[in-house]
């Protein structure tokens, strides 16, 4: 088995810590203001904003969520005052939901405190599998270890971007966590898009984007970044939603890929990893091996077969490398060929 379900008592422990944890952020990144909900319809999505007017007069637009019953709810109840979740965060993972390592949650609550998720941006990688696993209520047998904490952004990619005009600053959010965490200079002293510790090489931070015309680093002035540019990216960035991540230190909301679309994504991508991180391609095809299972297991082979078809669609590219990673994914989990094949 790729994943076992969980109890009863951990699922609606994890639904009720995603509601409190986002009412908590709400309160607090909104707190002073004065000002009003609104809904916006962006290219046939609704989305939740609060408007309010800055210091000096400009109107401002803070990105609450998509229109979907949770946070509608949320908006409903935005009066009554939330206390510390600690408690409820680590009921939920004696109950079984999978837990973030303290260092690499310290991290990402540092960058959601700042405005990291409601300026666009996306939490991928490891993390988002893990949290995938809360949020459907499974826990996953495999392919949940890692060293890198993996954040994307459509960068000036509009068509992609999340609905918001938040400014933060990620380097200094970075530099506020006193982890040692330094950046990867490029050519010109520019700070890159990657920071490692040199005396801890279990911590290493990427933030990346989808590619553009030179595959040079893109400078995102509103967020103090640069967003290394990866081939397909742009797969994982589409139809994003909310979900939560979860430690012995509370919990925070992050914006996340949409599971199965990572999963598509995970084959793409499978033969595009250098042999030198051939161990990191093996960990992609666990993670998409197991997400697959759960839609086919759980009868959700439609919004999978979606994602299956639009990835197919979109070029001679595409299917050579969705046909390698299915084969790939077979070789690794045979019972899953119930993937239709690809035609080149």
């Amino acid at each position: 088995m790729r994943f076992h379900a969980l109890s009863l008592g951990a699922q609606t422990a994890y639904a009720e810590l995603a509601d409190q944890v986002q009412t908590l952020e709400v309160h607090h990144s909104l707190a002073g203001l004065s000002g009003a909900f609104h809904k916006r319809c962006l290219k046939g999505r609704e989305y939740w904003y609060f408007g309010y007017r800055d210091i000096d007069g400009t109107g401002r637009m803070v990105y609450i969520g998509p229109n979907t019953d949770r946070v509608q709810s949320l908006v409903a109840r935005f009066a009554a005052q939330p206390g510390t979740l600690i408690p409820q965060a680590n009921a939920a993972m004696a109950l079984g939901c999978a837990a973030t390592l303290p260092k690499h949650f310290k991290l990402i609550k540092r960058l959601a405190d700042y405005g990291l998720f409601r300026a666009g941006g996306i939490l991928i990688g490891t993390h988002a599998f893990l949290a995938y696993g809360n949020m459907l209520g499974v826990r996953w047998s495999d392919g949940g270890r890692t060293l890198d904490v993996d954040f994307a952004h459509a960068g000036k990619n509009i068509s992609l971007a999340l609905p918001t005009d938040v400014h933060m600053d990620v380097h200094s959010a970075l530099e506020s966590l006193e982890m040692g965490l330094l950046p990867i200079t490029q050519l010109g002293g520019k700070k890159g898009a990657q920071y490692r510790n040199p005396q801890d090489p279990e911590l290493r931070v990427d933030f990346v984007t989808s590619t553009h015309r030179d595959d040079t680093p893109v400078r995102v002035a509103n967020l103090n970044i640069a967003l290394e540019p990866l081939k397909f990216m742009e797969f994982s960035l589409e139809g994003t939603l909310q979900g939560c991540v979860l430690s012995r230190d509370g919990a925070c909301t992050v914006n996340l890929p949409a599971p199965e679309r990572f999963a598509v994504h995970k084959l793409i991508v499978y033969g595009e990893r250098p042999v030198a991180l051939r161990t990191k391609a093996t960990k992609d095809l666990l993670q998409a091996a197991a997400l697959i299972s759960y839609f086919m297991e759980t009868g959700r082979e439609a919004e999978l077969m979606t994602a299956w078809t639009d990835a197919n669609s979109r070029g001679p590219g595409w299917r050579k490398r969705l046909k390698e990673g299915r084969a790939a994914l077979l070789r690794l989990a045979p019972d899953l060929n119930g993937l239709p094949d690809i035609d080149q």
